[in-house]
């Protein structure tokens, strides 16, 4: 049977609230785990490039025939020193002239690593779970929003807004993410839903900044076998000294509440690959992340943490200490100060089935390359996701359950669909 199911009538009786009940129960006949399926088979893991050829192929065949139009940006390769490829940005938009809404998917995930029970890049099922490497994340949402569109196009539901997808690089620990240079580019419309987050009824009012840099240590003399993990904890020591400072430090744009507690700095320090108390004959690294408020500029958080380290590194000579920067995300402030809020709010409910009485606002810890379409003039980002505490989201075994999916495919849904008001759960 063709997906357009000729039994549907399309009269000028129905209104746009009919055909929201008719579109619902179609979520599940969508075919969405099928094309799940596909973006789970193409590794976009961040440490073999970015978009691939396939994946980007794979995008065209599930949206182009739903109308939208495609182009490509390739992220120019000065901002991308060292990647295995070109960095690839999709722009999708089925334009009408309405009002536009940008929905934004990232295409990169994590490595899957070690300690999968099942292959990483095969989407196995087990009951209501879905396994496999991004499902919890980007991967997972960009299925959601095919079925909710979809399903409007099948019962000829009309959409409130233009949406407008944008499908960026480089989101998972890299330099420059794709989307600070579409937003830099004037390339970010209307108003942002990023559907990278939780799916619990959560309001975000802010995220931190921030700033990631690599510290190598190296022996000068290698013959000496110089102990550069000692030598490591020398500027661990030094960056803790800082740390106690910075916790005490909150934001007053974002500010702790009864229930939250609001936009704090922070300081980690982490040596990828190693284990604790292992001595390392000539070299190692170090990854420093500092979380910034948005009252700091990110010129002064790494001219501290330059001084810190330069200053520690005086009392190792016998080490060379390099510092490269290897990551930064601007603050985001005030995301859900915007006409829209109450309606993503509402269709949220609707979707997942949650009153606007369990809905709470809060501070979210992880940056999020939000920060750079504020810069850019869009203050307004509906957040939301399919993360879950116990998903595993970014580890081994990574997986969501068919009822998350197809509740973001609901809360999308409801929220683009051309009604006036979106019906209490």
């Amino acid at each position: 049977m063709s997906w357009a199911d000729p039994s549907i009538e399309q009269g000028d009786e129905d209104t746009g609230i009919d055909r929201l009940g008719l579109a619902s129960p179609l979520l599940g006949a969508t075919g969405w785990i099928d094309g799940l399926s596909r973006l789970i088979a193409i590794d976009t893991s961040a440490a073999r490039g970015m978009c691939s050829e396939p994946f980007a192929s794979a995008l065209q065949d599930m949206f182009a025939p739903l109308g939208f139009g495609f182009r490509r940006q390739e992220v120019p390769a000065h901002f991308v020193q060292g990647s295995d490829g070109t960095p690839i940005n999709m722009i999708a938009a089925r334009r009408t002239g309405r009002r536009v809404c940008t929905i934004y998917f990232h295409t990169d995930t994590l490595p899957a690593g070690e300690g999968w029970a099942r292959p990483p890049f095969l989407l196995s099922r087990q009951g209501n779970r879905l396994y496999g490497r991004g499902t919890a994340g980007m991967k997972g949402a960009i299925a959601a929003v095919w079925s909710a569109l979809r399903a409007a196009d099948a019962v000829g539901l009309g959409l409130r807004f233009d949406p407008v997808l944008l499908f960026c690089t480089d989101e998972e620990g890299g330099f420059y993410p794709g989307l600070r240079h579409l937003a830099a580019s004037r390339m970010v419309e209307g108003h942002v839903m990023c559907l990278d987050g939780s799916a619990a009824p959560r309001i975000c009012v802010g995220m931190p900044g921030s700033l990631r840099l690599q510290v190598r240590i190296t022996a000068k003399d290698a013959t000496r076998q110089g102990n550069a993990a000692e030598a490591a904890a020398a500027l661990i020591a030094q960056l803790h000294a800082m740390k106690a400072g910075l916790e005490a430090k909150t934001s007053p744009l974002v500010p702790p509440s009864q229930t939250d507690t609001g936009l704090r700095a922070d300081l980690a320090v982490s040596a990828p690959g190693s284990e604790p108390g292992v001595e390392m004959p000539a070299g190692c690294e170090l990854t420093v992340t500092r979380s910034y408020l948005p009252e700091e500029t990110v010129s002064t958080v790494q001219a501290e943490l330059m001084e810190a380290l330069e200053q520690a590194a005086r009392n190792l000579p016998a080490f060379d200490v390099r510092v490269a920067l290897r990551g930064h995300y601007a603050p985001v402030v005030a995301p859900d100060r915007g006409t829209n809020t109450p309606r993503w709010q509402q269709a949220l409910g609707w979707g997942f089935g949650y009153s606007s009485a369990q809905f709470r606002r809060g501070a979210c810890r992880e940056p999020s390359a939000m920060g750079f379409v504020q810069q850019a003039g869009v203050q307004e980002i509906l957040f939301g996701g399919l993360g879950r505490p116990h998903s595993q989201r970014g580890q081994a075994n990574e997986f969501t359950t068919i009822e998350d999916v197809e509740a973001l495919a609901r809360a999308v849904l409801a929220y683009l669909a051309d009604i006036p008001d979106i019906p209490p759960y």
